[in-house]
């Protein structure tokens, strides 16, 4: 060929490519020299192999390889439609073009390829698939962001995250209704059913109560009656009716200067108690002196109420540990149980087990039900109520028909926290909190559920997948919800520094 010719037809190779570029939106160009690296791509967040739901945000991840300076990801989804990706180490994919394949690959694969400069030199990682199942995910969570030391409660913030993109909110914060110096917590929010027009979280300590959302109307109440260990703790709505279970607590928290789990939470004394919302009436559903009753969560169709209980550490008999609960805490553990509920009388029946997890020398907390009635899902640790400290707590799921516990390995780390689970609306996502990045913060992570067993976990997409490694905060108590919550910031302030 001509040189000039060929020249002018590089050139125009060129421009083309550059035409491309910028008309594509700046998605780069594969390298064409790279070398197979035979192993897996290294990436974080990790989502290699994960299914995920096909209306989730879009799965940005950066290079986790100290050495790598650039990456390029090409990624295919299941109608042949190719994108490239990369920013420096990053990948950051805009939100329509990702919804675009999920939609085309759901039920099917998205294949991605990651190409990582190492040095002046590029290297192809084998591929891997997303698998976009065809079930959604409730579009927002809830959570409450917390330094997580458990010391102090500077700052606190309930959020809400549209997890179809990457919006998030503020339902509230411990600084817009605080002006003593003691500061305020607020814990343990709370909907009906997935929905937010009835929902509850507690204000302590300054201007302390129970924020109460009723059919959209705000107010503050004390729950704290005569005869109760405490106000209303750790809460569960009835699906459909005006009905809360709380428990009640006398908690306490030690902190470890020598052990892996840094925090020991635990209850002295507990019980079940149901609050009646129309009628401002407590009532008591369990109050043994000798057990320890937490954690209640209703059943889908409000005709049981399960719960987790054990032996009271200073009424276990078998042990030997006087009034220092220091001696006898690695010895309680909680079973899980349920009661039948009469809607009509708002009574309950005689206490049944479900799980007896002592036997086995483990402890089962933080219990949810399947929106089919057919799973149970909790937190298992060795010992306690509180796993979310406890290094080697996993989630498990048991089959309530016969006992059967389904496989949940690939949900679960070793070695590291797994909490707080529950299951979105269609029951086929299971979400907890976890600390498997680095063993001191918590954060959100989401497995896919078949009736079978738990998939692959992956974690909450970000805009950026930096933004994890620099929130310096912890995502405590994840809760699904089909919808935002619809009272302001200002609004429920306005509530909570009502003096009452």
């Amino acid at each position: 060929m001509n040189s000039n010719l060929s020249h002018l037809k590089k050139s125009f190779c060129a421009w083309c490519a550059a035409v491309c570029l910028v008309a594509c939106g700046g998605h780069p160009s594969v390298p064409q020299d790279s070398t197979p690296s035979g192993h897996e791509a290294h990436i974080y967040p990790d989502y290699t192999d994960v299914t995920v739901p096909c209306n989730i945000a879009p799965l940005n991840f950066m290079l986790a390889d100290s050495m790598a300076t650039e990456c390029v990801a090409r990624i295919t989804s299941a109608d042949g439609m190719v994108q490239t990706y990369g920013d420096g180490i990053k990948v950051i994919i805009p939100e329509d073009e990702w919804h675009s394949m999920l939609q085309a690959s759901a039920g099917k694969d998205i294949k991605v390829e990651v190409f990582a400069r190492i040095g002046s030199r590029w290297q192809s990682d084998n591929a891997f698939a997303i698998h976009v199942a065809k079930e959604e995910i409730d579009p927002y969570v809830a959570y409450r962001l917390i330094e997580p030391s458990y010391e102090i409660y500077d700052k606190m913030y309930i959020m809400q995250r549209n997890v179809t993109n990457f919006d998030e909110f503020e339902v509230f914060n411990n600084k817009v209704a605080c002006d003593d110096p003691k500061g305020q917590c607020i814990n343990c929010h709370s909907f009906q059913n997935y929905r937010t027009d009835n929902m509850l979280f507690h204000v302590r300590v300054t201007r302390g109560g129970t924020v109460m959302i009723n059919e959209g109307r705000i107010s503050k109440l004390d729950l704290k009656r005569e005869g109760m260990i405490s106000a209303g703790v750790y809460p569960s709505w009835h699906p459909t009716l005006p009905l809360v279970a709380f428990s009640t607590n006398n908690t306490h928290q030690w902190f470890h200067t020598a052990d892996v789990d840094k925090v020991e939470v635990f209850d002295d004394a507990s019980d079940l108690v149901l609050y009646d919302v129309n009628a401002d009436k407590v009532s008591v559903i369990a109050a043994d002196t000798a057990r320890l009753e937490v954690f209640p969560t209703w059943a889908p169709d409000g005709k049981y109420l399960y719960y987790c209980s054990a032996i009271a550490w200073r009424a276990d008999s078998t042990k030997v540990h006087g009034d220092d609960y220091r001696f006898g805490y690695m010895d309680v553990r909680y079973n899980l149980y349920r009661r039948p509920f009469d809607a009509s009388t708002k009574s309950f029946g005689e206490e049944e087990t479900v799980y007896q997890a002592d036997t086995l020398q483990h402890s089962a907390t933080l219990p949810r039900i399947s929106p089919d009635g057919r799973f149970i899902v909790f937190a298992e640790g060795p010992h306690g109520c509180f796993n979310i400290w406890h290094h080697d707590a996993d989630i498990r799921i048991m089959q309530l028909s016969d006992g059967t516990f389904l496989p949940t390995e690939a949900l679960n780390t070793a070695g590291y926290a797994e909490s707080y689970p529950s299951f979105s609306s269609n029951g086929r996502w299971v979400m907890c909190a976890s600390r498997r990045d680095d063993g001191n913060y918590s954060r959100i992570y989401f497995s896919y559920f078949d009736g079978k067993r738990a998939h692959k976990a992956f974690l909450l997409p970000q805009a950026d997948p930096e933004h994890n490694i620099f929130r310096m905060l912890s995502y405590n108590r994840p809760e699904y919800t089909i919808e935002p919550v619809k009272q302001s910031v200002q609004q429920i302030a306005a509530e909570v520094l009502k003096d009452k």
